[in-house]
């Protein structure tokens, strides 16, 4: 399971991978490099809306409340904040953003995907809120608009192309 976290004002990728006797858990702060965890199925409880873990000879008790990308999470005496981004999310807010999560110049893909069309083409000035590819994610087919007016610099991709999340499909300079 994939998924992007913001906890005071960082943001994470995260991915959780079950294996047969663990899990392997996989943390990325932004502009850093990935860290692996591993943790034992045997060191792991689920008791009604918390879990109990002991990783790195400490024990954990999480409670998590929340729904949409807001969370509320209790673990360690304390309560933190966390907006959490699962595939679905991140798509709506990469569609809000007429990107993925990413700088403002460039477009990149905020989930695994299929590029359906361009509309745009290198050198062209894009006006804001136009579109400039279509992306089929999570089997729906998805506009991608320019947040602002662009100009195309440079398409990384083509037509029927397969994408992974993060990656950059558009770069952009000032008009």
């Amino acid at each position: 399971m994939y998924f992007e976290a913001e906890l005071k004002g960082k943001k994470y990728k995260i991915d959780v991978v079950e294996q047969k006797s663990m899990w392997r858990v996989s943390l990325q702060e932004e502009g850093k490099d990935w860290k692996h965890y591993d943790i034992s199925k045997n060191d792991y409880k689920q008791a009604e809306q918390y879990i109990s873990f002991l990783f790195g000879g400490k024990s954990y008790l999480i409670d998590v409340i929340g729904q949409d990308t807001e969370y509320t999470v209790f673990t360690r005496n304390s309560f933190r904040a966390i907006k959490v981004f699962n595939d679905e999310m991140l798509l709506h807010e990469s569609l809000k953003k007429g990107g993925g999560i990413g700088g403002d110049q460039e477009l990149k893909s905020g989930m695994p995907g299929k590029i359906i069309e361009i509309f745009a083409k290198e050198g062209e000035i894009v006006k804001a809120n136009k579109p400039l590819l279509i992306m089929e994610a999570m089997k729906m087919e998805n506009e991608m608009r320019a947040s602002r007016d662009v100009k195309i610099k440079e398409i990384r991709v083509k037509q029927g192309d397969s994408v992974e999340s993060g990656a950059v499909l558009i770069k952009f300079e000032e008009p």
